[in-house]
């Protein structure tokens, strides 16, 4: 049985399966000559390239939305805790 590629592209999508090395991740996320999305380091698909600023707008949206739906959990959390009253009407 031949041997299957570890790297390449499939129906356009890369993938990388080579042992990962701390130089080659390191160096995956930082490319400053490339744009947002860069080949994942080891893996299938896209990562954010964090050399570039459109990258960090995106984790702060993301973030300020992660923040703000755990900010209504909590507040929905707090007015749910209150005994409730139910009313029945029986005519």
């Amino acid at each position: 049985m031949a041997d299957k590629p570890s790297t390449g592209e499939l129906f356009g999508v890369p993938y990388n399966f080579e042992r990962p090395s701390i130089g080659r991740m390191l160096s995956s996320y930082w490319k400053p000559d490339e744009g947002m999305l860069v080949e994942k380091p080891f893996g299938i698909g896209y990562t954010l390239n964090l050399a570039n600023w459109r990258s960090w707008i995106v984790l702060a949206v993301a973030g300020a939305l992660l923040w703000h739906e755990r900010k209504g959990q909590q507040e929905k959390m707090t007015a749910e805790e209150g005994p409730v009253e139910v009313v029945v009407d029986d005519d």
